[in-house]
């Protein structure tokens, strides 16, 4: 009896890597998208101006301890909302529009959590 198997091929980490931004990127822009939220892509691999304002206007605080903040880094014109974690958490909490410097749309979970919370 024989089994004939196929090694799992493991990529190089720095492609694993480049896959989970394309995929984190995909999310924000695809949830983007889909609540008809205005946004422009702004490439940094291929525009340096555009690595440069990311790189200088991630607050300090925001920064990883080593090396430079990786996308997706949103950002409300010129003002930081936060990276792909934040952003993940807000859209748990369904405080999307919040972390986003939003109005919530109306009848949305999020506005309705809001008006309970300022009925309080």
């Amino acid at each position: 009896m024989f089994v004939l198997t196929q090694e799992k091929y493991q990529a190089p980490w720095w492609q694993r890597v480049f896959l989970a931004i394309k995929k984190q990127q995909q999310d924000v822009m695809g949830f983007l998208a889909a609540n008809k939220i205005e946004y422009e892509e702004c490439d940094i691999a291929a525009n340096e101006a555009n690595r440069k304002w990311m790189r200088e206007n991630v607050p300090e605080e925001s920064r990883p301890a080593t090396g430079n903040p990786l996308p997706p880094q949103i950002f409300n014109e010129e003002k930081y909302c936060g990276n792909y974690e934040a952003f993940f958490d807000a859209r748990e909490d369904n405080a999307v529009y919040a972390f986003l410097g939003l109005t919530a749309p109306p009848g949305s979970k999020e506005a309705e959590a809001q008006a309970k919370k300022a009925q309080q």
